[in-house]
């Protein structure tokens, strides 16, 4: 059973919410695959992945960089997990075949709570997870501070 978590971003961008979601998960020694919606959105992640914090480095590459087995934190825009990365992180709406899926211990679904389109298919993502059961599903909202408060 996966542990999907829906994080609902309202206070913080995901460019900046998500290095932190990561530096948690690595220093927990989680490796992770970040799943994007385009090769842009991948380009714009690994930007912000170094330099979202000018005093500490956290590792991760993408397919053009090498070594994909290597990669502590892996940016995609397909199904693949070279690494054996037990956290899943999904960005820009993207889904995910349930076999897939199922091979990781938790799944992060990041979504922009600004903008409605993206809140109502987060919403069709959670019933169709739901529905299919066989998943712990939790949602997760920033509060004013950027904080996450478990929600429902």
């Amino acid at each position: 059973m996966t542990d999907v978590r829906f994080y609902h971003l309202k206070a913080t961008p995901l460019d900046r919410a998500l290095p932190r979601l990561l530096a948690k998960a690595y220093e927990a020694g989680w490796r992770a695959v970040v799943m994007a919606g385009s090769p842009e959105r991948v380009e714009a992640l690994d930007a912000a992945l170094w330099t979202f914090d000018q005093g500490s480095f956290l590792p991760h590459g993408r397919a053009r960089d090498g070594a994909p087995e290597k990669q502590p934190i892996y940016l995609a825009t397909k199904e693949e997990n070279p690494a054996g990365a037990k956290l899943l992180v999904l960005v820009d709406g993207v889904e995910v075949d349930p076999t897939f899926l199922a091979g990781f211990e938790r799944c992060l679904d990041m979504f922009d709570g600004n903008d409605p389109e993206a809140v109502e298919a987060a919403r069709a993502r959670w019933r169709r997870l739901k529905d299919a059961g066989g998943h712990e599903i939790t949602y997760w909202r920033q509060n004013e501070r950027g904080a996450w408060e478990k929600a429902g």
